[in-house]
């Protein structure tokens, strides 16, 4: 079992943020804010596509992409189902995963034909950091459609999911 709690607390966070963020962009009116929402669902297309790639070189299985995005654009629905699953993935490959493997390398190919070689552990933030700047983007989007500002933040997670945190502590 991974003793690695912040990274384990990420993965959590990163999926707690996603099922909000696809909540709110399934409030965009697909008709008067059709390219919005298509720019939106194309970038978290994206960032699910790298995600899988990343499972791939960290499972050891073949990912079948050959770019960082496919060419075809998922229904949002589907999408989203897509994503929680994956997200459900690494949540639970993070808690599984013993410390020690998370500092293996592993050498790996990238889609552009190049070979690459990371650690797990740095796989794994690099898919917590590129998800995160891309939902900074799909919430700029969200907003400018006239949809809710996100409070997508690691505090606004662990004030969500730990409330006691809002607390001081007893003396």
């Amino acid at each position: 079992m991974s003793t690695d709690k912040p990274l384990h607390m990420l993965f959590r966070q990163k999926a707690w943020a996603n099922g909000d963020l696809f909540a709110a962009l399934a409030t965009i009116d697909s008709n008067t804010q059709a390219e919005a929402r298509h720019t939106a669902i194309r970038l978290l297309n994206h960032v699910f596509t790298v995600d899988q790639i990343f499972r791939g070189h960290l499972s050891g299985v073949a990912h079948g992409h050959t770019a960082t995005n496919t060419s075809d654009t998922p229904t949002l629905e589907g999408l989203q189902e897509s994503v929680q699953a994956l997200d459900n993935w690494y949540v639970n490959y993070v808690a599984t995963t013993p410390s020690a493997a998370l500092a293996e390398d592993i050498e790996f190919t990238f889609t552009d034909g190049k070979p690459g070689r990371m650690s797990r552990s740095e796989m794994l933030h690099h898919v917590i950091l590129h998800g995160g700047y891309h939902r900074g983007a799909v919430g700029r989007i969200i907003v400018q459609a006239g949809g809710p500002p996100l409070p997508d933040s690691i505090t606004s997670f662990l004030h969500k999911t730990q409330p006691e945190r809002r607390q001081r502590a007893q003396k």
